[in-house]
């Protein structure tokens, strides 16, 4: 089966001092799709933002495309976000420059010179979202659901080995959700591998894929029937 993407044995999560999740184990595979489910409050913020670097993992082992998380130091996280790509609910763009300028924001902070290249690059993963024909656009002008599509290309930019989405479709209404999930869908059928939290049961229902669940403070996958 080769290397696993993603590897968390015995991983006590932590925000701040309080320890959130107890005892993760979680195994991902290149072409896995895993939904992560849980009530508000039940640490899937903070087991994704363990996963990208954002908080430390202090006890347990992880190991995260090839980066140890127990020994990630500071100066490393910027490598290792290049290696995952990552879609926030609140798209998290810049609403001042447009589309384009986004993504070349992107590919100059990960060290691309080449204008060509990066142009390239650009109309490469607006095509793949369909949204090459907005590039010229601020990102304020367009809909939720096509910022969320830009958040999706930009996760895209350097080819990362794992995409994680943080309740993509958290801010989008229900016909919007499906696009975005249809979307993420046909990334996944291209060989990425996603984990994907979400408290959208719809999607999970419409979609089937593997599905983790944290509940008092543990994570457990539970077998596909049981979602809806």
């Amino acid at each position: 089966m080769g290397k696993p993407v993603l590897h968390l044995e015995n991983a006590d999560i932590y925000q701040r001092d309080n320890l959130v999740l107890s005892k993760v184990n979680l195994t991902l595979h290149k072409g896995d799709f895993y939904y992560l489910i849980g009530k508000t409050g039940s640490g899937k913020s903070s087991l994704m933002k363990t996963l990208y670097g954002d908080l430390y993992l202090q006890r347990g082992t992880g190991t995260i495309v090839d980066f140890d998380l127990k020994k990630l130091k500071d100066k490393e996280i910027p490598f290792l976000r290049r290696k995952i790509g990552i879609v926030f609910q609140d798209f998290k763009l810049l609403s001042d420059r447009s589309v384009f300028d986004n993504l070349e924001f992107v590919l100059k902070a990960t060290g691309w010179k080449n204008k060509e290249e990066i142009k390239t690059k650009i109309n490469e993963v607006l095509d793949k979202v369909g949204m090459q024909s907005q590039y010229y656009k601020k990102t304020f002008e367009l809909s939720g659901g096509e910022q969320q599509r830009v958040a999706i290309a930009r996760a895209l930019l350097n080819d990362p080995e794992l995409i994680l989405a943080d309740e993509p479709t958290g801010n989008l209404d229900p016909k919007t959700s499906l696009e975005v999930m249809e979307l993420l869908n046909e990334i996944h059928k291209s060989g990425k591998t996603i984990l994907m939290a979400t408290h959208d049961y719809q999607l999970i229902v419409k979609f089937k894929h593997k599905t983790l669940k944290l509940e008092a403070g543990e994570l457990f996958e539970i077998a596909q029937q049981a979602t809806v």
